[in-house]
């Protein structure tokens, strides 16, 4: 037999209120039994009848278990304030954060020369003072990269003119791949030859 589906509501019959409650108290003490057996949990439950009978069940001490559930919603609820008190403060930062921005691109739009129309003779002269001091900021920076260039220039002519001097060098020394004793030898063999054929006396040989 199929057993019907019951309405959730409260059983207007005292008698089959009370079965009822008997036998889904006994099911549900089973229940939290089973839970703190087969999965290792600290389990208690706590009833009270409409009579005001007491029905429990601790898989340990039940005081403990209750020390530690109030622990546990007093750490939570601190930690929910706490959190709160930090998303406030974040929020505050981001608005400050907001309105230095807003004050610094006001500011910026100033020394560009915008929106001068609204501004004293004081505050245009603060704006000049200060874009003099930027000018004066940005020129030495420029004459420091100029100075840096200028030097890296001169460093690379320096080198280019010591690898010239020693191409110059080499060419004098050994033009034809040789030294110069190599070639004053080459000389002196030269000079000798001429010797010879001017020095020759007699005849020339006739073919007989």
């Amino acid at each position: 037999m199929v057993r019907g589906k019951i309405e959730m509501k409260k059983i207007e019959n005292a008698t089959s209120r009370q079965v009822t409650f008997s036998k889904r108290r006994n099911g549900l003490l089973k229940k939290a039994y089973e839970l703190s057996v087969l999965c290792d949990a600290q389990v208690s439950l706590i009833i009270f009848s409409q009579r005001g009978r007491l029905y429990e069940f601790s898989s340990s001490d039940i005081h403990n278990t209750i020390e530690r559930y109030r622990k546990f919603t007093k750490d939570h609820k601190t930690s929910k304030h706490d959190s709160e008190i930090y998303i406030q403060q974040l929020k505050q930062e981001a608005s400050h954060m907001i309105t230095k921005i807003d004050l610094l691109e006001f500011h910026k739009r100033k020394l560009l020369g915008q929106g001068l129309t609204s501004c004293s003779i004081e505050e245009v002269q603060e704006i000049d003072s200060q874009l003099q001091s930027s000018l004066v900021k940005v020129r030495a920076r420029k004459a420091q990269l100029f100075k840096e260039q200028l030097e890296k220039l001169k460093a690379k002519e320096k080198q280019l003119l010591d690898e010239n001097a020693k191409l110059h060098q080499k060419n004098v020394i050994d033009p034809w791949g040789g030294s110069i004793d190599q070639q004053e030898k080459y000389r002196v063999i030269d000079l000798n030859l001429e010797v010879e054929a001017d020095l020759f006396i007699g005849l020339p040989n006739r073919p007989c």
